[in-house]
């Protein structure tokens, strides 16, 4: 055999190694199910510092001195901290009187206005813009000899904005100015300097960006909310996760603390500070200026559904696992039937008429409620099944959702199915943090579900390449590949899951505590992850309708590391295919169709890397995106070439 045909043969037999040849059939005319308009959501708490420091655009921390250490965020360089300084002078927490919410405020002393100082740090660090301007609000009385305050903010030494605010003596009053900054930076400071010689109380000091979301004032941060509406949610799951029932009972969440004026929304320490320690996060409270109201007012801006979750009288059961005993239970019950009330009532009812005074007469015509968030065991089942009478009695068409506590599978996850099925509870809420190896390997998962039984709410999941607080738990291609080849399952069984949402939403750069999300920022970036593109395909291209499809013969759930699902969107007349190959080969699709036709040009969009572990990052915040292209198949043979390690959305036009 001569040298050049051994040749060929051995280059003829590596390419047949590296593409696999498929059969893809595609029956446009046989629906299987419909997709429900919340099919895809996002889940949202306060972890990372994701609201304080991050969607929540307030610059100032500690503003109100409520933390454990009052004065945690703010010093005062020329003061000695533990005396009166005789050369400056020294603020020193002190306590209303008779203030159940905002508790203490500043009284300051100045000796010498040369010398002192009061300056914040910031949620590490201030970040601003060029060319900005930023809102700056403080509450003051009680002036004695302070005439003006001077107000800088400055990074690297240098003064990049600056402004004054004179004051007036008298009882509390808001003063507010505007610092225009010529400089961008993320790490600057605000620094207080007062003329003068004497003495005021202050509280309440704020600064906020004037570019906020659809420019309200204090708002939310603007770029964080643009990722947020690209995802084109269905619903937005809010506040959480694990600090709706909080470490202990006095630290969980309750929704009627967070509305109304801001300066009386009860700050507490998030369940999630010094969590994961290493981080060093014990600077990690909850301020409520992003509360119930904003959160309904960000979905109908989104024109996502609300869902928001009440806990069911249990602690974290990760740590105390508190219980309020069932005779106890009344003010838990009531709390849900009165946030019905505030999100749906009319204006002539007490919750409804604070709406109103809020600014929203309208309701926000809420249809889902969740009650409990990863509960387990016969205590959860006893308490959901009194929310679940007392709110069907009043509300019979909310939609309460149910939980299956945190597990994927096991004793937990078996007896909360079982009971919550005798039930017949509307949709059961499940969570899953595995490997990516899991995620492929249960992409089947729902395939057996009861097709008469509960409706399922993924209502968190994420790939984790590694333990979730762990530094070297990575955000990586392959995680995103194998959300995307599992979501091809929860697609293709519509019908039985009626609602997803990857956990958590996002994450700040210097302050996690969970290490997969779908957005990471820092005080000025953000961008996200490869996850989050997994995320927005699936929602852009939802569809309206699974139709049948066949991989090689059978359900197309990894045969050659191949992962298919296929829906109709019947306004558009299109046909979306979704595609996930996981493996490291080449994947010949040869498309055929019944039951109608499709043009043989499509839309293309490509996912992909040749390096499952890359990922995107500040610095590189498109390493991991869809690439959109047109192609043209032939009349004679539909096939197509998938690329290795790539998740792909094929549109073609129905004729």
């Amino acid at each position: 055999m001569s040298l050049n045909k051994i040749f060929f043969l051995a280059t003829f037999f590596f390419f047949q190694n590296l593409v696999a040849q498929n059969s893809v059939e595609i029956d446009i005319s046989k629906t299987t199910s419909d997709i429900s308009s919340t099919m895809y959501g996002v889940f949202f708490e306060d972890i990372n510092f994701s609201a304080d420091g991050g969607l929540y655009a307030e610059l100032i921390k500690n503003r109100s001195f409520e933390f454990t250490l009052p004065k945690m965020g703010w010093f005062e360089p020329n003061s000695d901290r533990h005396s009166y300084n005789e050369d400056s002078g020294i603020g020193t927490v002190m306590r209303y009187k008779g203030h159940n919410s905002n508790k203490r405020y500043l009284n300051v002393k100045v000796n010498n206005s040369e010398n002192y100082e009061l300056i914040n740090e910031g949620f590490r660090g201030i970040g601003v813009k060029k060319d900005i301007a930023y809102n700056f609000s403080i509450l003051a009385a009680n002036t004695k000899g302070i005439n003006k305050i001077t107000l800088e903010l400055y990074a690297d030494e240098k003064i990049i904005g600056t402004s004054t605010i004179d004051l007036i003596e008298g009882s509390w009053r808001i003063y507010e100015t505007i610092i225009k900054v010529n400089q961008t930076n993320p790490k600057a400071k605000l620094k207080l300097k007062f003329e003068g010689e004497g003495s005021l109380d202050i509280d309440m000091i704020s600064l906020f960006p004037s570019d906020t979301w659809k420019g309200r004032k204090n708002g939310l941060r603007k770029d964080l909310v643009k990722l947020i509406e690209d995802l084109n949610p269905g619903f937005i799951r809010f506040p959480g996760g694990c600090i709706v029932e909080g470490r202990t009972l006095d630290r969980r969440y309750q929704w009627k603390k967070t509305i109304g004026p801001i300066e009386n929304r009860e700050l507490i320490v998030n369940r999630w500070n010094t969590e994961f320690s290493h981080r060093n996060t014990p600077d990690y409270y909850q301020s409520f200026g992003l509360g119930f109201f904003e959160y309904f007012l960000l979905s109908e801006d989104l024109n996502a559904e609300p869902l928001p979750i009440l806990g069911c009288g249990m602690a974290c059961q990760f740590n105390t696992g508190e219980l309020v005993p069932m005779d106890d239970m009344g003010p838990y019950i009531q709390d849900a039937l009165d946030l019905i009330e505030f999100a749906n009532g009319g204006i002539t009812t007490h919750w409804g008429k604070l709406r109103a005074e809020m600014g929203h007469p309208e309701p926000f015509n809420m249809k889902y409620i969740g009650i409990g968030n990863e509960q387990w065991g016969p205590e959860y089942i006893k308490r959901y099944k009194i929310f679940d009478k007392a709110i069907k009695e009043k509300y019979p068409d909310i939609i309460i959702i149910s939980g299956s506590g945190p597990f994927p599978e096991g004793d937990f996850f078996e007896y909360g199915w079982e009971e919550l099925k005798k039930l017949n509870v509307e949709i059961v809420d499940e969570h899953f943090y595995k490997s990516p190896d899991w995620f492929k390997k249960n992409a089947n998962r729902y395939d057996s579900y009861d097709r008469n039984g509960p409706k399922v709410f993924a209502g968190e999941y994420a790939a984790q390449s590694d333990q979730i607080a762990s530094p070297k738990n990575k955000n990586n291609w392959e995680c995103a590949l194998s959300e995307a080849a599992f979501m091809t399952g929860m697609e293709r069984n519509a019908d039985v899951v009626r609602m997803t949402s990857y956990a958590p939403l996002m994450a700040h750069t210097e302050a996690w505590q969970w290490k997969t999300d779908l957005i990471w920022f820092d005080n000025l970036s953000s961008y996200g992850t490869p996850s989050y593109y997994v995320q927005k395909l699936y929602a852009e291209y939802s569809g309206t309708e699974v139709i049948d499809v066949k991989l090689n013969g059978s359900k197309a759930t990894g045969q050659n590391g191949l992962f298919i699902s296929a829906v109709k969107d019947s306004i558009k007349s299109k046909l979306i295919i979704k595609v996930a190959n996981t493996s490291g080969k080449i994947n010949e699709l040869n498309l055929s169709f019944n039951g109608g036709s499709v043009n043989n040009e499509l839309n293309f969009i490509e996912l992909s890397h040749q390096n499952i572990d890359a990922e995107n990052s500040i610095d590189s915040p498109n390493e991991i995106t869809p690439v959109v292209s047109n192609i043209i198949l032939s009349n004679i043979s539909k096939s197509i070439s998938i690329k290795p390690n790539s998740f792909n959305v094929l549109v073609f036009q129905i004729k």
